[in-house]
């Protein structure tokens, strides 16, 4: 009996030290040791250990790191201009150097189809091919010959006869001239998708809007996400993209932090369809139609001490955006609405079980219009500890609550300057 535990005893003693000092072993991605250095690749104009100024060196040591397993891109002071995205990598961390690190979006070239491409495949053919070369990334639009519905497809320029290019990838939809089929050197400035365990820190990026074409944030932005778990955006400045700032798609565990995003046509900040657990912290989002835009089935995210100012609608709810907090947040300035409930298509698809909690909300919407509009049958709302003022002339309310709304709960909100300060107030709803 003795023996057998101190058997137990032994082995329970070697599970322990297994834990506390792992070791690397082949095919174990679960338990690995926490190393103190890893694998870094300079990308600079000069003294690095990839030299240029365009996407190529930065795509070069991303692939670089990524076949061996992961590590830091660092790339130093200089200004890079962009012909295509690059394309980020599973447990690649791109670094940059504050300020000093700039990518930027080269101006779009847009012309249209000479010859009709089908889905099957992997060329066009350009009526006008002066503003494209090989190793572009580019935008196809039609509209579906059927449906009438418009179609996007992005691919990469690789091969070319005069004005005929060759595509990374096949077409898979139909671009036919009868569509009104168009191509545009149009991208994001990162993208990823697929990935897992990445992040991007402390560079600038600049879609450089007044010279480029929009393409909205399903497809593109400075930073583009679709179907990525355990991202991290920090100390990133994404400005005048001609669509989004920064849009995660169907993205688990995004964590966007200390990051400036403002003057974008589209939205600042996009936690888009199906993102789960997004946080939200620390940003100044500036000057887009939309500050903070929850998709379609956002849930459990946290937006929180966000400077939200200057949007169109400072922050936006709607789709089965669910089990949300949206806390300490200041929102100023936005000219239709500072906190939207979107209507949706009815009370089944409404963002419901959110709470809206110690924020600052000053001077948001239109004359006659509303800081915090509550729309549609949304229900299951806390708005708690908030403050809500108005210091300019006119005639706003401070919350709306749609006639097909229920259960908001308004706790402890200090409201001030407004002529009215809840409108549609139900008192069964009320505490």
């Amino acid at each position: 009996m003795i023996a057998r535990i101190l058997l137990l005893f032994l082995a329970m003693a070697a599970m322990v030290l297994a834990a506390e000092q792992p070791r690397a072993t082949l095919g174990d991605s679960v338990v690995e040791p926490d190393w103190t250095q890893r694998l870094t690749i300079t990308v600079g104009p000069a003294n690095a250990d990839l030299v240029g100024t365009t996407e190529k060196p930065i795509q070069a040591a991303v692939d670089y790191v990524a076949r061996l397993g992961g590590g830091t891109v660092k790339i130093l002071p200089g200004t890079y201009r962009l012909r295509n995205a690059v394309y980020l990598q599973s447990k690649v961390r791109l670094l940059g150097s504050g300020p000093d690190t700039v990518l930027i979006k080269q101006p779009s070239s847009t012309t249209t189809l000479a010859a009709d491409s089908d889905w099957f495949d992997q060329e066009i053919t350009l009526t006008d091919a002066s503003g494209f070369e090989i190793g572009d990334g580019i935008c196809l639009r039609t509209k579906n010959g059927g449906s009438g519905d418009a179609e996007t497809v992005k691919r990469t320029l690789v091969a070319r006869i005069g004005n005929r290019f060759k595509l990374d990838q096949g077409l898979r939809k139909n671009f036919w001239r009868a569509g009104e089929s168009k191509v545009s050197t149009l991208f994001p400035i990162l993208s990823g998708e697929n990935l897992a365990d990445l992040a991007i820190e402390n560079l600038v990026l600049d879609g450089d809007r007044a010279h480029n074409e929009n393409l909205d944030g399903n497809y593109a932005g400075c930073i583009f996400l679709q179907e990525c778990n355990r991202v991290t955006i920090r100390g990133v400045t994404a400005r005048n993209y001609n669509g989004d700032g920064i849009s995660w798609q169907i993205c688990h565990d995004v964590l966007v932090e200390n990051c400036v995003s403002e003057g974008h046509a589209g939205l600042g900040l996009h936690p888009g369809s199906g993102s789960q657990r997004s946080v939200i912290r620390g940003n100044r989002i500036v000057g887009n139609r939309i500050g903070i835009f929850f998709c379609w089935g956002v849930r459990d995210g946290l937006a929180e001490k966000n400077h939200v100012e200057g949007n169109e609608t400072g922050i936006s709810i709607g789709h089965h955006d669910t089990d949300n907090i949206i806390r300490g947040n200041e929102v100023i300035d936005s000219k239709k609405s500072g906190v939207l409930f979107r209507p949706e298509r009815g009370k089944d698809f409404t963002g419901n079980r959110n709470r809206i909690e110690n924020n600052r909300l000053v001077d948001n919407g239109a004359d006659n219009g509303f800081a915090v509009d509550i729309q549609g049958g949304t229900e299951s709302i806390v708005l708690a500890g908030n403050e809500i003022i108005e210091t300019r002339k006119g005639t706003r309310t401070a919350i709306r609550l749609g006639p097909d709304t229920r259960d908001i709960t308004m706790d402890g909100n200090r409201i001030e300057g407004f002529t009215k300060s809840v409108e549609g107030e139900k008192p069964a709803a009320t505490h």
